[in-house]
């Protein structure tokens, strides 16, 4: 069976649609609330290189938290990003998928397909109604 983490926020739309599909495809992930149990140093740097990103692309800006940290300076340096991140997780986007597939930043939350080796052939339905295809493109 495969294996997956999510780093989840059940009040995001986009991270509970990602994990229901998830569970739609048959397979229970390892969930990291990761706003109460945020990543370490080392596992954020990790993902975020894994990811092919820079911390900067990582970082959520349409919370409180990016303007009163200064994070809208463009001259910030990543070690900074990265430390602001640490202490005030809002500022990590999600949701966050990790497989044997890869990692990636699941925005939308299809996106996570990519990173499921043997798909279910039966549609998700998200919670805004949207029918997603979930079958492989090789089946």
């Amino acid at each position: 069976m495969q294996h997956i983490t999510i780093y989840h926020n059940p009040k995001c739309g986009t991270s509970r649609n990602t994990l229901a599909l998830i569970r739609h495809q048959g397979i229970e992930p390892m969930v990291v609330h990761y706003l109460d149990n945020p990543p370490d140093e080392t596992t954020l740097r990790h993902l975020i290189a894994q990811m092919g990103f820079t911390p900067r692309q990582l970082l959520r800006t349409n919370v409180p938290d990016y303007v009163e940290q200064g994070l809208d300076n463009p001259n910030i340096d990543d070690d900074i990003i990265i430390e602001k991140m640490l202490a005030y997780p809002i500022l990590i986007n999600r949701p966050i998928v990790v497989s044997d597939k890869g990692v990636k930043l699941c925005r939308p939350s299809e996106l996570v397909l990519e990173l499921i080796e043997n798909r279910v052939a039966e549609p998700f339905v998200k919670e805004d109604g949207t029918v997603i295809q979930t079958t492989n493109p090789l089946n």
